[in-house]
């Protein structure tokens, strides 16, 4: 696996690894602003490339790869779990999102919450081809993080998603808000206020789930 390392600051917290869309790579500036957030925050953070990125610098994932991407998911979870002692949580932008959220609905123990970012639910314009039907085998915490102007599926289809899974799972709407996260439908920049509600709504969702298991 390939990517870069943020180490926090305190030793012997939990972990993220976090990857990207079909058309991006680990440098993905939501990834960037993210990672760097959440290293500020505690937790030791790994962005990763996906394999097919790994072997071409451009060009979409093929769907004869996608086992071998959820591989090198798997592979990229079990080497910052050997970080830490901590927790590790998966999470992904769009197509690295649908990867994790399957990966972990074959191997439920492998992470301990997952981080949706995007997660494209269909194609642009293509709402009847739903890329949903993993999820009611998914046993993980899920927080969803979804644009009121994602062409990949509305706040509306993000919600009955959401009652698919059994596990516990929340939506963060970023109102205005496109596949990037940033403002408007093609915008790839978020901005630092989205970063940041982003990076405190997800480590209350894992607080409260941990709450809710010792509780």
């Amino acid at each position: 696996m390939r990517g870069v390392l943020y180490r926090a600051a305190a030793a012997g917290g939990d972990g993220l690894v976090l990857t990207h869309g079909a058309g991006g790579d680990c440098h993905a500036p939501l990834l960037v602003a993210l990672a760097a957030a959440f290293a500020d925050a505690g937790l030791t953070v790994l962005r990763c490339d996906l394999p097919y990125r790994q072997e071409r610098r451009k060009g979409p994932p093929s769907p004869a790869g996608a086992a071998r991407d959820r591989a090198g998911l798997r592979q990229a979870v079990v080497e910052l779990g050997r970080i830490g002692p901590g927790r590790v949580f998966l999470g992904g932008q769009s197509y690295g999102g649908r990867q994790a959220s399957m990966l972990l609905a074959e191997e439920p123990e492998l992470a301990a919450a997952l981080l949706l970012l995007s997660y494209p639910l269909h194609p642009p314009g293509r709402g009847r081809e739903l890329r949903t039907a993993h999820l009611p085998q998914l046993r993980t915490p899920a927080l969803f993080v979804h644009g009121s102007v994602d062409p990949f599926g509305s706040l509306a289809e993000v919600q009955a998603a959401r009652a698919l899974i059994a596990s516990a799972t929340a939506l963060l709407a970023i109102d205005g808000a496109g596949h990037g996260l940033g403002h408007g439908p093609k915008a790839p920049q978020p901005a630092a206020r989205t970063v940041d509600t982003v990076v405190q709504t997800f480590l209350a969702f894992v607080g409260a789930e941990v709450m809710s298991r010792h509780g």
